[in-house]
């Protein structure tokens, strides 16, 4: 796949000009040769706090809330020609955050070439900004995520067909905690995906593709379903739907399904656990 020359430039909270103390809060990336100009900051300002208690977060929140929509509306006047030919990302960034804005100032230009211009800014930002983050809220679990199907079925009155099913081949071996028989065995697996980086994101999902291939031998017949928990990180979103698609075009095909569609999913599932039974 062809690579494509980037630049980007840290946007940096400087607490005390005089002390030269500064904290990380935002980032932004421009991709000529894919007329790309994206931008991310930060929503939470808790490590700045402990860093700065003095920091005036509300303020903060704004500014940073103003420089955002005015990437967006930058974006949308310069228009594609226009990035594809002017400056980098500094020359834009400037546009937005002046050289002497007060507290918020520029990094030096970075550079590189990637395949895809918006990872490549979802990676720096979580690398740059949010990866020491100590966030108060907790990731959700894989218990979680299938929590809301466990609820469902038990509304439906079919949450009791479930029981542990080993599958097993010469290369691997998987304990599904939730399977049930229909002929064949379908076994659901819920995953969580928030979780703290792109990369953990893309090892879980390459964990169970790895399961996938070793399972796709199986003597036995059966289904994988896979429950899927999007992160709470706005940044990492592409990379969820990056390690979804993986899983998707996985050996044994199999069937996907985002939480926000868990109550269809369970309402089906409880329409052919009735018409199981009616046989």
């Amino acid at each position: 796949m062809k690579r494509h020359r980037y630049t980007y430039s840290i946007l940096r909270y400087r607490h005390d000009p005089v002390a030269g103390e500064q904290l990380n809060v935002g980032v932004v990336l421009h991709s000529p040769d894919k007329h790309f100009l994206g931008a991310r900051f930060r929503k939470n300002y808790g490590r700045l706090s402990k860093a700065f208690p003095d920091v005036d977060g509300s303020t903060l929140r704004q500014d940073l809330s103003r420089i955002e929509k005015a990437f967006e509306r930058l974006t949308k006047m310069e228009g594609s020609d226009l990035l594809s030919i002017e400056g980098n990302a500094a020359s834009f960034a400037t546009k937005i955050v002046g050289p002497d804005d007060g507290s918020l100032i520029w990094s030096d230009l970075g550079s590189g070439t990637t395949e895809s211009p918006e990872a490549t800014l979802d990676k720096l930002f979580v690398r740059l900004v949010t990866q020491y983050e100590d966030s108060t809220a907790p990731r959700r679990t894989d218990a979680d995520v299938w929590r809301p199907v466990r609820d469902r079925l038990a509304e439906l009155k079919v949450a009791s067909i479930f029981e542990k099913k080993t599958i097993a081949s010469s290369k691997d071996e998987v304990e599904f905690e939730h399977a049930w028989k229909n002929g064949k065995w379908h076994c659901y697996q819920p995953l969580s995906f928030d979780l703290a980086t792109v990369d953990s994101i893309q090892e879980k999902a390459a964990r169970w593709v790895g399961h996938m291939v070793g399972l796709s031998s199986a003597s036995e017949n059966f289904h994988p379903y896979f429950i899927v928990g999007k992160p709470s990180e706005p940044a990492l979103q592409s990379a969820y739907r990056r390690a979804v698609d993986f899983i998707a075009d996985a050996p044994l095909h199999p069937t996907i399904v985002p939480e926000d569609e868990v109550e269809a999913f369970a309402n089906d599932l409880a329409d052919r656990v009735h018409s199981h039974e009616r046989k």
